[in-house]
């Protein structure tokens, strides 16, 4: 489970890289929707960098630790999600749900059989009341997790089709699907289980790099050592 096509990197990875990037006057953009860094140089984005969770960005001091960092992550797929509360990087608290979501035969969710069949018959009501049931379940956790700490991100995994479910339950999350700290996870999650939990938060816990055909070029890592150019070549 890795972000695609990216590089880890160490602290001081970060930072040599970042001081490169002001020294040559590189634009240095933050996305706050993806928690990440955005490396320009005259119009083409050269790499992008994702912060850990527990970093914060000042355009003036530049990186800089949170005192605190409170996160809460949830992963979910048709029938299980496991939801967790993360205080400096250390998964606290953590609660695997699973409801009777799938159709056994066909193997597919009731959401997407509702697209071609309907709710007629009983199989398909029950399945309906326990997919309302699961996301109640999973929003009210969330909900506990907001009264009890100052989260600064929510992170989420769950793919589109389930989105006006979980928004729209009758216990709504302690979140809208436009604030600006939701962040949906940028890496893909196998399965909604407390392993996964775990390995999420390790990889929102380090910064991770992608580099453009350019960027790779300015940027090259080798053996853990960074080699930095600036070539007018590119």
């Amino acid at each position: 489970m890795t972000i695609p096509q990216s590089i880890s990197l160490s602290l001081s990875d970060a930072e040599q890289i970042l001081t490169h990037a002001k020294e040559s006057h590189w634009i240095v953009n933050y996305e706050e929707e993806k928690h990440q860094l955005v490396l320009e140089k005259e119009n083409e984005w050269l790499a992008k960098m994702y912060l850990p969770w527990t970093y914060e960005w000042d355009e003036k001091k530049g990186l800089d630790v949170r005192p605190e960092t409170h996160f809460s992550l949830a992963l979910i797929r048709a029938g299980q999600a496991a939801v967790g509360y993360f205080h400096q990087g250390q998964l606290i608290d953590h609660r695997v749900f699973r409801a009777y979501m799938v159709r056994q035969k066909q193997g597919k969710s009731q959401i997407k059989h509702l697209k071609t069949k309907g709710k007629s018959r009983a199989g398909s009501r029950i399945r309906l009341a326990e997919t309302a049931r699961f996301f109640e379940e999973i929003n009210e956790r969330l909900q506990t997790y907001s009264a009890q700490y100052p989260m600064d991100f929510w992170g989420i995994s769950c793919a589109k089709t389930m989105w006006p479910y979980f928004f729209d339950s009758e216990v709504s999350p302690p979140f809208s699907s436009k604030d600006a700290n939701l962040i949906e996870l940028p890496f893909h999650i196998a399965q909604a289980s407390f392993e996964e939990l775990e390995k999420a938060g390790k990889l929102l816990s380090q910064f991770h790099l992608i580099l453009s055909d350019k960027g790779k070029d300015a940027i090259n890592l080798k053996s853990k050592e960074i080699e930095i150019t600036d070539s007018e070549d590119w």
